[in-house]
């Protein structure tokens, strides 16, 4: 076997930058907001720490995007969504009959990470409706 001398890294982000982020009271009206947004395309959300949600990253089409990715391990979530869900499931449909499937991101430090802040936000968003 040779050796090809490449050298595998692994360097995560050190920052997630959350521009903008909407607490849903329920699970069924995180599913209506999503297929919305998504113009009725199947599209499906995340799971981790008892939280559902979607993001949208804000492309790093740019220079300035782009250096703040590779030079700063810094990502820009342009907007999250998000409602609590405290056992994971596979799949949920709401009343209207909109089936939408649910990834277990779990075990993604990062995710969990991001989870576990919106959590935090959501208890906030309780105490101030």
């Amino acid at each position: 076997m040779v050796e090809s001398g490449v050298e595998i890294k692994f360097e995560p982000f050190k920052e997630v930058i959350i521009m903008e982020e909407n607490y849903f009271s329920s699970l069924d009206e995180l599913a209506r907001f999503t297929s919305i947004i998504a113009g009725g395309k199947p599209i499906g959300l995340y799971w981790a720490e008892g939280v559902a949600f979607i993001y949208f990253p804000l492309p790093a089409s740019t220079e300035i995007v782009a250096k703040e990715l590779i030079e700063n391990k810094r990502v820009y979530w342009t907007f999250v969504a998000y409602a609590l869900m405290s056992q994971y499931q596979p799949v949920i449909e709401t009343k209207e009959k909109i089936i939408m499937p649910i990834i277990n991101v779990s075990s993604n430090p990062l995710f969990r990470k991001v989870a576990l802040w919106l959590k935090d936000q959501s208890s906030r968003v309780k105490v101030n409706v």
